[in-house]
C-alpha cells in the first residue's frame, strides 16, 4: 500500500524514524544499517518501506535500497521470523555477509543474531537457501564469469553454496566458459 517514503528527516531514535511528508509525520522503523545511510536530522530522505497490518497496530518498515526490502519481506516467509528478528537479522551485518551466510548454510553466522537461536538459523537456512538472490553476494569476489559458472552448476543440480565455492576455485587464468565450469566440476568432485 505504502511502496515508499520520501521527504525530511524530522527526528530519530534508536530504530525510529519520524519522516515528514507533505505534512504528515510517518513513524517507520528502520534496520541499523538503513539508519547509518541516512543524513542527520533535517535532511531529505528516501526510504523503500513495508507496510505490516494487523488487527491493532499498522507498523511501518523502512529500509534505504530495495534489495533490503526485498530480503527483509524473504526473511518474513521463513516460519517464526517476524519483523522485529527480521530487522533484528538485518541489522547484525551487511546484506551481502547475510546472503552469504544463508547461501553457504553458515549456521554458527546467524546463531551470532541477537534473538536467532540454532533452530531459527538452521531454518533459515533450510527455508531460504533456494530463495536468496546470488547477485551481490561478497561484492568484489564474484565476477560475472563466475556467475555464468554459478548458473551453470546450479542449473546441473548443485546447490548455491556448493556452486559459489567452485566457482571462486577457478583460477582466473581459465577463460572460457566449458574450462572453467570443468575446471569447477573437477573441484566439486574431488
Amino acid at each position: 500500500m505504502i511502496g515508499s517514503l520520501a521527504g525530511k528527516l524530522e527526528a530519530r531514535q534508536d530504530d525510529t524514524l519520524l519522516v515528514n511528508v507533505g505534512g504528515v509525520g510517518f513513524r517507520v522503523r528502520v534496520s541499523t544499517n538503513t539508519a547509518a545511510n541516512l543524513g542527520a536530522v533535517g535532511s531529505e530522505v528516501h526510504l523503500f518501506t513495508h507496510l505490516r497490518v494487523r488487527e491493532d497496530e499498522l507498523s511501518l518498515y523502512g529500509f534505504a535500497t530495495e534489495e533490503e526490502l526485498r530480503l527483509f519481506e524473504t526473511l518474513l516467509t521463513v516460519s517464526g521470523v517476524g519483523p522485529k528478528v527480521a530487522m533484528s537479522i538485518l541489522s547484525a551485518a551487511p546484506i551481502a555477509t547475510l546472503k552469504l551466510a544463508i547461501a553457504e548454510g553458515n549456521v554458527e553466522a546467524l546463531t551470532a543474531v541477537p534473538g536467532i537461536g540454532k533452530k531459527t538459523a538452521q531454518r533459515l537456512v533450510l527455508e531460504l537457501k533456494g530463495k536468496i538472490e546470488m547477485s551481490g553476494l561478497a561484492a568484489g569476489e564474484i565476477s560475472p564469469a563466475d556467475k555464468d559458472v554459478m548458473d551453470a552448476l546450479i542449473n546441473l543440480g548443485y546447490s548455491a553454496a556448493e556452486a559459489t565455492r567452485a566457482a571462486r576455485a577457478v583460477p582466473s587464468s581459465a577463460k572460457s566458459l566449458e574450462e572453467r565450469l570443468r575446471i569447477a566440476l573437477q573441484y566439486l568432485g574431488g
